[in-house]
């Protein structure tokens, strides 16, 4: 299958799919759930038995069908669209017998709970019928985005707890099978045990420390000095560029700015070029403990230093002229109106553009795999965690190391979510 058609394809099954999932669903509610007629009890019985069970069925054959159709959609060429399908049914029953098979059924049958007790009361009349309908009618479209984060947040939250407790063990004469066997807090304290792990958190720390603190008063600087030049847009789209790299893309680039040569080599790095020609040696930047943690940093701040600078400029553009107006009058000069005027007024956004770069960061994974894969003294959780999982093959340790990244960004994530509640109100 040529990519193009695929991708056509895709497009058209998955917005017909959204279509033709919010059409149904409200005719499933407006018609069988919640009919606006007048019924009998003998009707309303009936209903409160057949809608939990629709309900239940709808769940499951939604799954299996998008499940059945998954194969049709990565087939390479037409010919492989009949093997697609056979596929497909070998992908229901792998789902059938495996633990996410099991999330559905308990997605199934919390949706047929919900429509039981949606169906309990005096629903006799019509006006009952019509507003019990419109509301339920919102969590119809809320519903898809649910089951996703369900799927995709939540379940790999608590598998990753129970691999985090278990080790895998080899089943004798199983062919390479393996059993998982309960072993308690043992993965966490072998992980607190290894020198790697505990380097890897006082990297973080560093990172913690560094980037978003740089990041944050580079991106105030560039949108405070900006916002005064009359090709301002042009220096503000220059600097917000990085943020359209991805962090590989951006790794490579850095890379090669810290490209080593032997001495009397032409250096193609910027860096060495640099050193070189003021009469210095080159350096293997990369392989000089602790400062080379710097150096990866600096590839972070390089692309956040955009984001935050929008973010922040678009809070200094809120702040009320008069203030600084009535500030000028006062005779305060240029720096006492940004440090006592502007500054205090956007203290809530340089908060909020903190802690999201400090997310950010507690999650660093790519610059370091990319660049120096946590070798010489720069190694960080995330990758910590990817050498334990996919090179040493330890799931426990892993997962307990995931654990760990999880505990660390959860009560920033908790604070910037209801800080963001605070100010909508």
């Amino acid at each position: 299958m040529q990519a193009a058609f695929q991708g056509l394809l895709v497009i058209l099954i998955g917005v017909g799919a959204a279509v033709g999932y919010f059409y149904f669903s409200n005719v499933y509610l407006d018609k069988v759930v919640f009919p606006a007629r007048a019924q009998t009890a003998d009707e309303l019985r009936a209903r409160r038995i057949k809608a939990p069970l629709i309900s239940f069925l709808l769940v499951i054959a939604l799954v299996v069908i998008a499940t059945f159709l998954l194969p049709v959609l990565v087939a390479r060429s037409m010919s492989d669209v009949a093997a697609a399908l056979l596929g497909g049914f070998g992908a229901v029953w792998a789902l059938a017998t495996s633990i996410s098979g099991l999330y559905v059924l308990v997605v199934a049958v919390i949706a047929a709970l919900a429509t039981r007790l949606l169906l309990a009361g005096d629903l006799s009349g019509i006006g009952q019928n019509i507003n019990r309908a419109n509301l339920i009618r919102p969590w119809l479209f809320l519903g898809p985005a649910l089951f996703a984060l369900g799927l995709y947040l939540a379940y790999p939250v608590i598998e990753t707890l129970r691999l985090s407790l278990t080790d895998r063990v080899p089943i004798p004469g199983g062919g390479g099978a393996f059993r998982y066997q309960f072993v308690g807090l043992d993965n966490y304290t072998q992980m607190m045990g290894e020198p790697k792990f505990w380097e890897a958190l006082r990297n973080n720390f560093f990172w913690l420390l560094v980037v978003p603190a740089m990041s944050t008063v580079f991106g105030l600087l560039a949108a405070q000095l900006t916002d005064r030049l009359s090709w301002g847009n042009i220096a503000k789209s220059m600097i917000f560029m990085p943020m359209a790299i991805s962090f590989v893309g951006a790794s490579v680039i850095w890379k090669l700015v810290y490209d080593f040569r032997p001495a009397g080599s032409e250096q193609i790095g910027i860096l060495n070029a640099l050193v070189t020609s003021l009469g210095g040696e080159p350096q293997t930047w990369l392989t000089v403990p602790f400062w080379n943690s710097f150096l990866l940093m600096i590839v972070l701040i390089w692309i956040q230093t955009g984001f935050a600078m929008v973010i922040l400029s678009a809070a200094l553009r809120g702040i009320p002229e008069e203030t600084i107006e009535a500030a000028i009058v006062d005779g305060a000069n240029p720096l006492q109106i940004f440090f006592k005027i502007k500054v205090p007024q956007i203290s809530g956004t340089i908060v909020v553009v903190w802690t999201t770069i400090t997310l950010v960061v507690l999650k660093i994974f790519d610059i370091v795999f990319a660049m120096t894969n946590g070798q010489w003294e720069t190694q960080v959780l995330a990758n910590y965690m990817y050498a334990k999982l996919f090179t040493s093959n330890d799931w426990g340790v892993g997962s307990a190391s995931a654990m760990v990244i999880m505990i660390l960004v959860l009560p920033i994530l908790i604070w910037n979510v209801r800080n963001a509640r605070r100010e909508m109100r």
